[in-house]
């Protein structure tokens, strides 16, 4: 039973996913000939939305997102190729708008960002997992005389 629920679940968000990026484009934006519509929705999926972040330009539904896929398919109808098209869109609004931006001297942090950041948690990890070491080294290490003292003043103690 739940392996069922969970196959219905899954159709369900999947058939959710595709109806709402198909609700984003809009009848008078697909270009007639289906090769330069392939090439354009292509564009657009790799072009952020920088209205939503984080959703394709092709996925979202915001008007600004709709201005740039109208762009795109323009420039491709003017005989553009992919990447003038990219190149324009680039320069009107950034790198930013790109999903995958290049590694550059601009987007170093974007791309080394989370690897020096597992760097610096693994570091501290590995500081307080040694210093927990040691500490429980130094708690089970030996009994100072005094220490050794007591304790056998208590174990005369309890035999009797």
């Amino acid at each position: 039973m739940r392996l069922l629920l969970k196959a219905l679940s899954w159709l369900v968000a999947c058939g959710l996913s595709v109806t709402l990026a198909l609700a984003a484009m809009e009848p008078d934006e697909i270009l007639p000939d289906p090769a330069k519509e392939k090439r354009a929705r292509g564009i657009t999926k790799e072009l952020r939305c920088v209205v939503c972040q984080n959703q394709s330009v092709d996925d979202s539904d915001a008007p600004l997102a709709k201005d740039i896929r109208l762009i795109v398919r323009e420039r491709i109808m003017a005989g553009e190729t992919d990447e003038q098209v990219r190149a324009f869109v680039v320069a009107r609004y950034g790198q930013y708008v790109l999903l995958r931006p290049p590694l550059g001297v601009d987007t170093a942090l974007i791309w080394i960002g989370p690897f020096a950041l597992l760097a610096i948690a693994l570091g501290i990890a590995a500081v307080y997992l040694r210093r927990a070491r040691v500490a429980g080294e130094a708690a089970a290490g030996k009994l100072s005389p005094d220490e050794e003292q007591r304790l056998e003043a208590i174990l005369k103690d309890d035999s009797r």
